[in-house]
């Protein structure tokens, strides 16, 4: 379907601004459900881990290698040994109910199988995260609206411009919408697979 926004210069700039901050709404859920645990051991499970580099709160994956040599099983191999107790700190306090275990060279994370209460417990804080990105895809159809309530008022569309360009937001708003529900879905399955 071509852009009925995208064909009128004074809505251009406002449908590819849309269409970009929707698109980034979307990777962010993304990449909350790639580091959101499930049964196996998955190196993104700590991409939202932060470590405190020499007073910089910096993400682990910059500071260490992570690797999954096995399905129950994480190791991190420092750059700087000096490290590894902040490491083990900020896996411990990041919520991720994991332990870990280190030899003075390398972290080793034992990923436990998850319970049924662990698993509706995740599924029910990514409803949480998924409502909160359908909030923010809302907000900005709303922004969206507003620029195009303004062009029309300042006579840069015409009404008729302004309805179509309406309908395009609320299809795009509809679109992005549908794409986060059918990530949730997949991981939701995934989750409570056991």
């Amino acid at each position: 379907m071509a852009s009925v926004m995208a064909s009128i210069p004074a809505l251009k700039d406002i449908h590819q601004q849309l269409k970009t901050r929707m698109e980034k709404s979307v990777e962010d859920f993304r990449a909350n459900l790639v580091s959101t645990r499930t049964g196996r051991a998955s190196v993104h499970m700590l991409d939202q881990v932060r470590v405190d580099y020499y007073g910089t709160e910096t993400p682990l994956n910059q500071v260490a290698q992570v690797n999954a040599p096995e399905p129950q099983m994480l190791t991190i191999q420092p750059w700087d040994p000096g490290l590894i107790k902040e490491i083990e700190k900020a896996i411990r306090e990041s919520g991720l109910g994991l332990n870990p275990q280190n030899d003075g060279k390398m972290v080793r994370l034992p990923v436990p199988p998850m319970t049924e209460e662990r698993r509706k417990e995740v599924v029910k804080h990514l409803n949480k995260v998924l409502e909160d990105h359908r909030t923010a895809i809302r907000n900005i159809r709303r922004d969206g609206n507003e620029l195009i309530k303004k062009a029309a008022k300042d006579k840069a569309i015409s009404a008729d411009d302004e309805k179509r360009a309406t309908e395009e937001v609320q299809q795009l708003t509809d679109s992005e919408i549908k794409r986060i529900e059918e990530l949730f879905k997949a991981k939701e399955k995934e989750v409570l697979t056991v």
